[in-house]
């Protein structure tokens, strides 16, 4: 749409000389791949925490091919040795510069289970193997790349990077931490989808200009002294207010523009006595344009919840790129400038991206090592990028946006023919069509206005936007043509779908179950329970149940048994153990039993984890704002709710049942139909040390002489304590057989 469109495109630039050497096989990752290439150096070296796999769902890649299409020389460093300075030289010295990810996944949620203990595997490395990048991954490698060459700029990006691009409380330390772009000491910070301001950061220093001269451009944050000139200031505690939308002005500036009296007279045209000449005036500038937000100082927010609350929030009302502004937040003497997003790619721009050589397997150098994370997506197509759900918990509204970029049909066939063509072992299934969100392909609002000054945080919640457009016909149109490529036997949809947008287009349900499910279909409902649904921003129980009706109406009338299989969330935010112990019943008279579930990680600068943080609804405006969240927070509540959720697991029955006593719901400890956990066994009884008449476990630590030294009077001169203790014992026993 013209109204979020960038001012070029993102192949639009003159080439850079380096053009003529061509696309590389794969970008190479040592010397003698660049001696094969006839490279003499790198004009741009990326780094990153993940194995190079070259294809489009690996960010390295993307990245790495769409700055060689713009004519740049670019080298991947792969998990390199943090130890020193050497692994950062392989490729000798960038001619431009280092671009530092920590890879698709932040690497400390990469490295740690939200009970924060240490994983061991790794999906993004060769063979499984964890441990193959540092904790905090981007701060090591850019501060090895300036020991490596100090005077070489340094570009951080990626989900890790953007998704600390102000102060955030960070999970793994408890404490809220200043931006990372002090930390790791770069140059630049590029957030969000980094193709479009990486490919302006990168001809602009092609061109000679300097870090300086660069802090104006979209989609970046930089460090400096004082905002930028020419911007004019907005306290951010003028524009808390949750769902405000800037007024729309005229966009030709003056009401009209035309010539003056004399020119119509010079034309032989008569305006008559009551005309007036109309004065031009010079366009008006948007409210948001030229505008930054001045956020409290990390000094204040890394002590002051609500202040911390107060600036998540105003973060998250400037993601439009149609109308947010810049964001300016001091670090001691220093602050860090937040540009507005970068514009999202148009379709052919995206075609575009997706269109560009990728070899779609691992780099050679592995050998026949496998790459989890690869084997799960060779066989799958991305067909759009974001997401204007705007779940509490989920960071892809931060990252990606909440304006949704699709790819064109013909990309997509494409692509798919490619995976035909080329992936070993392809068996003529397609492991999905999807992306963020599976179901929101080519939806976006219907109002050009609305969509550039919208500032809401979801467009389905609390309810579907009236603006935003519900049609799922292209995606089924989609599918049938997939379906339709020669050598393709099936077409999966594993990508979660978002069942409330579902259920307003039904035959976009009937295509997908009659075709497209392979007899489980996962969906995520989260919570049963209105209190954390309204704090993870999810739709009630009742558009689950529609969809329910509706999948298993067109399962039946397709002749087939297929099953819907539902995720969810324990210890979120807003959850109190009630509401645990009522979604455990729902899941047990819906007969379900889960294995694999997941509490709620803290990941950096999510609503949901300010919420966590302060205790405070940060949905909400925060002043006069007097709501407490109840916020599971301890290992032993967290692990509580987690046991809750798998009801069904006699590992967690003790600490239910401790808890449902204090909780005055003891009836539901039994063997009814309508208890959550059976009553303690004689089994359990004996394992936790207790035997019917209050006697201790028999073992090989309490033999028959013990026992019966415990009734005895203690000895004269024994052991005080011990024959306290036994005396103790003995007038409890005494007492219960009286």
């Amino acid at each position: 749409m013209a109204a979020l469109s960038a001012e070029r495109s993102l192949f639009s630039y003159p080439k850079y000389w380096a053009e003529c050497f061509g696309p590389a096989p794969f970008l190479p990752t040592s010397r003698e791949e660049m001696d094969a290439l006839g490279w003499d150096s790198c004009d741009i070296i990326i780094v990153t925490g993940d194995a190079y796999v070259d294809h489009p769902s690996f960010g390295m890649a993307v990245i790495g091919r769409v700055l060689e299409a713009q004519g740049f020389r670019v080298g991947i460093i792969s998990q390199p040795d943090w130890s020193s300075k050497d692994a950062f030289m392989s490729l000798g010295k960038p001619n431009l510069f280092y671009g530092v990810t920590a890879g698709n996944m932040d690497s400390m949620i990469n490295r740690y289970t939200a009970e924060k203990r240490l994983r061991h595997d790794d999906a993004y490395t060769a063979g499984n193997v964890g441990g193959k990048r540092p904790d905090r991954a981007v701060i090591v490698y850019s501060q090895r790349c300036k020991e490596a060459y100090k005077d070489v700029p340094v570009v951080i990006g990626g989900i890790e990077a953007s998704l600390r691009r102000i102060a955030h409380f960070d999970y793994w330390s408890e404490k809220v931490r200043r931006s990372v772009i002090f930390d790791a000491k770069a140059d630049i910070l590029i957030y969000g989808n980094a193709e479009r301001p990486l490919v302006e950061v990168a001809h602009g220093i092609a061109a000679g200009k300097t870090m300086d001269e660069m802090h104006d451009i979209r989609g970046t944050a930089v460090i400096r002294k004082e905002p930028l000139p020419g911007w004019r200031g907005s306290d951010s505690t003028a524009i808390d207010k949750i769902g405000k939308i800037d007024p729309i002005p005229n966009p030709y500036g003056a009401d009209d523009v035309g010539c003056s009296k004399s020119e119509f007279k010079q034309a032989g045209i008569d305006l008559g006595a009551e005309a007036k000449p109309i004065t031009i005036q010079p366009p008006r500038l948007k409210p948001w344009e030229k505008v930054y937000v001045k956020l409290p100082a990390y000094e204040q927010v890394s002590v002051n919840k609500p202040l911390y609350a107060h600036a998540s929030r105003i973060l998250h009302q400037e993601t439009n790129p149609g109308c947010a502004r810049a964001l300016f937040q001091r670090h001691g003497d220093r602050s860090v400038w937040v540009n507005p997003p970068a514009f999202p790619l148009e379709t052919q721009e995206m075609d575009d991206v997706f269109g560009l050589p990728y070899q779609r397997v691992p780099h050679p150098s592995y050998g026949d090592e496998k790459i989890p994370a690869y084997d799960m997506i060779k066989t799958s197509v991305n067909i759009m990028r974001g997401c204007f759900g705007g779940c509490s918990f989920c960071s892809i509204t931060e990252h990606e946006g909440r304006i949704i970029q699709s790819r064109s049909e013909q990309s997509i066939i494409d692509e798919i023919e490619q995976i035909r063509d080329k992936v070993p072992g392809f068996t003529g299934v397609i492991s999905d069509l999807g992306g963020p969100t599976a179901n929101m392909y080519k939806l976006r609002c219907k109002s050009k206005k609305a969509e550039s000054t919208c500032r809401r945080l979801s467009c389905v919640y609390p309810d579907i936007c009236k603006h935003m457009d519900t049609d799922q016909t292209p995606t089924v149109n989609l599918y049938r043509k997939a379906r339709e490529v020669e050598g393709v036997k099936k077409v999966l949809i594993a990508s979660g779908v978002r069942y409330d947008l579902a259920i307003e287009d039904p035959n976009y349900v009937k295509e997908l179950v009659t075709h497209h499910v392979g007899g489980y279909l996962k969906i995520a409902p989260e919570h049963t329970e209105n209190g954390p649904l309204s704090k993870m921003m999810k739709p009630g129980m009742g558009t689950y149940d529609r969809f329910k009706e509706l999948f298993e109406k067109y399962s039946k009338e397709a002749g087939k048994k297929q099953y819907l299989i539902p995720y969810f969330i324990s210890a979120h935010p807003g959850t109190t153990d009630l509401d645990m112990v009522n979604m455990a019943l729902w899941l047990k008279r819906h007969n379900f039993k889960l294995d694999q579930v997941q509490n709620f990680y803290p990941s950096p600068m999510a609503n949901a984890t300010t919420i966590y943080h302060t205790e405070m609804n940060s949905l909400k405006n925060i002043k006069n704002n007097k709501e407490v969240v109840s916020v599971p927070k301890g290992a032993r509540q967290r692990r509580l709710h987690k046991a809750i959720l798998r009801y069904h697991d006699p590992a967690g029955w003790p600490m239910i049942r401790e808890a449902l006593k204090k909780m005055g719901k003891a009836k539901l400890i039994g063997n009814g139909p309508n208890c959550l956990v059976p009553a303690e066994s004689r089994d359990e009884q004996r394992k936790s040390g207790q035997s019917k008449g209050g006697r201790p476990a028999l073992s090989r630590h309490t033999g028959f002489g013990q026992f019966n030294k415990a009734n005895t009077k203690p000895k004269v001169g024994g052991n005080k304590s011990r024959g306290g203790k036994s005396g103790n014992f003995s007038k409890s026993r005494k007492k219960a057989s009286s």
